[in-house]
């Protein structure tokens, strides 16, 4: 019991693993289960019927709600029994019914980074990578090796191909089937999803200065409007636009698509 001494509120009808490890300030709602290889950080509240297992480490100040199951083994079927690991950071939330799964393959994780918001009914499948602030709104449904940017928000009901990447800042609307990497800054819509402008109403509020915004455009443009190849648009865009963090991001997103680009 050494390891609960600091723990305000486990409840009775809990399960909770002598090996689990709980930070001070955790709270474990009723009939919630956590395994023996989780680890929790400090002031996380579990809500009601929770289930963490795997080989999980769950990051401080988050909050779980009712039914969410974190770190189950991953529906892959390419799963041998290995030891994979899921990494969450702090002050996500996650609503209720959220299934995370960890890696496949052994040595491999799933990881999301800190403040982010996973609606309810939610799946973020194995390898997937989540980085800081992103949105996934309800039944939004991530397959495998899928990478979500910063601050990106993925619409309900939208479901990711595996391996596809959604880039920093960029919006997909609700209901899509996203089957390319849709750039960052962008706004792609429809089944398959295509980008139709820059997520200007983003761009706003993460405080991107109007330059920044003007020379995006012109980038959108050589992308979306030229009729050019991704590869001579690149060249266009580093030929003719200045360099600035965000042009900066955008280009080395290209850089690295593998399943081409929503268009």
């Amino acid at each position: 019991m050494e390891k609960f001494a600091k723990v305000r509120d486990i409840h009775p009808t809990a399960i909770v693993h002598p090996d689990a490890e709980l930070g001070e300030g955790v709270e474990v709602g009723p009939y919630s289960i956590i395994a023996g290889t989780v680890k929790i950080g400090e002031r996380t509240r579990i809500g009601p019927r929770v289930t963490i297992e795997g080989h999980t480490v769950l990051g401080e100040d988050c909050e779980i709600f009712t039914g969410a199951v974190i770190g189950s083994v991953t529906q892959d079927k390419k799963y041998d029994g290995g030891t994979s690991y899921l990494r969450i950071g702090n002050r996500n939330k996650i609503r209720e019914y959220v299934t995370i799964n960890p890696g496949t393959k052994d040595g491999t994780e799933t990881a999301l980074g800190d403040d982010n918001l996973i609606m309810a009914y939610a799946h973020v499948a194995h390898d997937c990578v989540i980085g800081n602030k992103a949105i996934l709104a309800n039944a939004a449904t991530l397959a495998g090796h899928v990478t979500i940017g910063d601050r990106a928000i993925i619409g309900g009901l939208s479901a990711v191909h595996q391996f596809v990447r959604i880039g920093t800042l960029a919006i997909v609307g609700g209901c899509s089937k996203v089957v390319q990497d849709v750039p960052p800054f962008m706004m792609a819509d429809g089944h398959p999803a295509k980008v139709y402008g820059l997520n200007s109403l983003g761009l706003d509020r993460a405080g991107i200065s109007k330059e920044d915004k003007n020379l995006l455009k012109k980038a959108y443009k050589f992308l979306f409007r030229s009729g050019l190849s991704v590869k001579n648009a690149v060249a266009k865009i580093q030929g003719e636009i200045t360099h600035t963090p965000s042009i900066g991001t955008l280009l080395e997103f290209l850089k690295h698509t593998e399943r081409g680009i929503s268009r």
